[in-house]
């Protein structure tokens, strides 16, 4: 069998959104092979930091100095350890950090960088979160404007959660 070239896609900008869970990172192979695959193509790299809901909390939160500045620090640290090391040098990555709500935050993005192309996990930090607070990848897949890839854990990890 002859191998063909890859078809041209109009994915031209790819975001990957990460919670940092086992899925997201699972997720992370499918993203940057997506980018691979698509020279010259931005591969944004998107972690939204949760805003609590609550303004009690919200209050409390904010009278602690510098908080979202050590907030994003971490999260820098976290992507640097587990994600700019399997980004190979020819994908042009921009790193994003938002802090709200994830599934608007993630929308939003999408829609202000014309993003072609949404690679997530299917399930996040914790499948009860999923069940109190809503699922994002549900909410996004559904309102995304773009093609959206949901990817599950393969099955020897999910077996184990």
């Amino acid at each position: 069998m002859q191998q063909s070239a890859l078809p041209d896609t109009p994915y031209k900008r790819i975001l990957f959104c990460t919670d940092f869970s086992d899925n997201a990172d699972h997720a992370f192979a499918y993203a940057i092979d997506a980018a691979v695959r698509r020279p010259g193509c931005t591969f944004y790299l998107l972690h939204v930091i949760p805003e609590p809901d609550a303004q009690f909390w919200r209050t409390y939160i904010y009278e602690v100095e510098g908080v979202d500045e050590k907030a994003k620090q971490d999260v820098d640290e976290k992507i640097a350890a587990s994600y700019r090391p399997r980004v190979p040098a020819t994908v042009n990555l921009q790193v994003e950090v938002r802090i709200g709500r994830d599934y608007v935050e993630i929308l939003d993005f999408a829609d202000r960088h014309q993003v072609d192309l949404i690679v997530i996990g299917r399930r996040g930090r914790s499948a009860i979160t999923g069940i109190l607070f809503g699922n994002v990848t549900e909410k996004v897949a559904r309102k995304a404007k773009c093609p959206v890839l949901v990817v599950p854990m393969h099955e020897a990890a999910a077996d184990t959660e």
